[in-house]
């Protein structure tokens, strides 16, 4: 193997052994430490050249990893989730949502139109071609920093728009090239049915145990809520003109039983009541203390989950900087504020996406290949679980030695994915030039400022 890597790195590849033939480990073990070496943009040929990988392999090598190698993505997603399970209480909390990468070319497998949140407004859309995808990740807080929780994203689906007959301008042109990798209409699934795929997957692993899903309000539906396992509770946003119900009441008539009671105020109503008793405190959301007053109440939301009882919780912000919103919980036996808390780990998930486009080059391999296609960007985030995990058991002992010292930057106490980053190359760097004993002083002396000077690369 490739010796590239701090050796304390070796023990957390050598886990995902099992998921890879020899030829293809060899191959995956080369990849990550040059991944995660490797400066500026990611593409895989950029890759190979950066570390020099052509002196191990062929470069075709590791291009057949990803387009024609044996290994499957939901085994990686195991075995990291066993890496996970020491870390984890006994109530599972996760995460399900979509990002977008960006992608610019007519032959890009997969790729179409899709929403791109971080342009739009909430009166102009706006849309981005690129690939679209869904994402189950594991909310888990670690050890050298246990108030912050971190997303391990465990679980990738590549959402596929369904196949349409558009053509290009003009008389019989011919079918738009871009929908190369369409989905047919069999094969078309949503998001949401995407998600639901992964959840179910997991909830098998645990049995026994709870799994707690968060989600945005395109993943509060009927697709999802109304066909999780009995050990999956969801947690997620509510539309504000929800109609709401109360439970049926058993009466003892002929005919078929009602499946629904009498109709209850919309959160929206619910808010605007003048009325209405709200519950003042303060909570713990997203890292801050927050002021806020709620509204909670029991009751059935019919169109999405069906006779399921929702807990409902209506907040409203005293200071007028953030609109009435309402959240549900099909698990009961949480109160309201633990359901306001609990949906504010969703946040990670965020923050995982924007560094592994940042940081790891999410959105810079161009494959071309169905298969390639569809693992590549995925395997990065498999990536950044083992960089968080190596933190997390050996990294944070080194941290001191590799900060990058911003003196305008005061007020920054907790730790950055950016940061773990650094310490790995750090380590590496110093463990790599430093550890032939053959070096003299003045060679070491010489060489120190180049390995700090490179703390700054990103």
């Amino acid at each position: 193997m490739p010796d590239l890597l701090v050796r304390s790195f070796a023990p957390f590849l050598l886990a995902l052994q099992p998921c890879f033939t020899r030829p293809s480990f060899a191959s995956f073990w080369a990849l990550t430490c040059a991944w995660i070496l490797c400066s500026g943009r990611r593409s895989l040929t950029r890759i190979i050249q950066s570390a020099q990988l052509t002196e191990f392999k062929h470069y075709c090598s590791f291009h057949r990893f990803f387009s024609q190698a044996r290994w499957n993505l939901d085994d990686l997603g195991r075995c990291v989730f066993q890496l996970l399970l020491p870390f984890c209480g006994e109530v599972l909390v996760a995460a399900v949502d979509d990002t977008l990468a960006r992608k610019s070319g007519r032959h890009i497998w997969g790729a179409g139109m899709h929403h791109d949140p971080l342009r739009s407004t909430q009166k102009r859309p706006i849309f981005a071609f690129g690939h679209n995808f869904v994402v189950f990740s594991l909310q888990v807080a670690l050890p050298f920093a246990p108030n912050k929780y971190w997303a391990f994203p465990i679980l990738v689906r590549m959402y596929r728009k369904r196949q349409t007959n558009q053509r290009a301008p003009g008389k019989g042109g011919k079918l738009e090239r871009k929908q190369t990798g369409q989905a047919t209409a069999k094969q078309y699934r949503t998001r949401p049915e995407l998600a639901l795929e992964m959840i179910q997957m997991v909830a098998s692993w645990i049995p026994h145990r709870t799994l707690r899903v968060l989600g945005d309000s395109e993943y509060a539906g009927q697709s999802i809520s109304r066909h999780l396992p009995a050990n999956a509770k969801l947690i997620s946003r509510m539309n504000m003109k929800a109609a709401l119900y109360e439970p049926a009441a058993k009466i003892a008539k002929r005919g078929r039983r009602r499946k629904k009671g009498d109709r209850l105020p919309s959160p929206l109503q619910l808010a605007q009541n003048k009325k209405a008793k709200w519950i003042k405190t303060t909570l713990t959301l997203y890292g801050k203390q927050v002021k806020l007053w709620y509204q909670t109440i029991d009751a059935l939301w019919y169109p999405s989950a069906g006779q399921q009882l929702l807990r409902i919780v209506v907040v409203h912000d005293p200071s007028g900087r953030r609109r009435d919103d309402c959240f549900f919980s099909l698990d009961l036996t949480l109160t309201a504020a633990q359901i306001l808390e609990t949906f504010s780990r969703r946040w990670p998930l965020e923050v995982c996406f924007r560094d592994v486009k940042q940081f790891l080059g999410f959105e810079d391999p161009q494959n071309r290949v169905a298969k390639a296609t569809t693992r590549t960007a995925p395997l990065i985030f498999f990536i950044y679980d083992l960089a968080l995990l190596w933190y997390a058991q050996s990294g944070h002992q080194l941290a001191s030695k590799s900060i990058l010292e911003r003196l305008w930057y005061p007020q920054k106490t907790s730790v950055s994915f950016e940061d773990i980053l650094r310490t790995l190359r750090h380590a590496t760097w110093q463990e790599r030039v430093f550890s032939d004993p053959a070096l003299d002083a003045h060679t070491r002396k010489i060489l120190q400022p180049f390995v700090e000077w490179a703390k700054t690369l990103t």
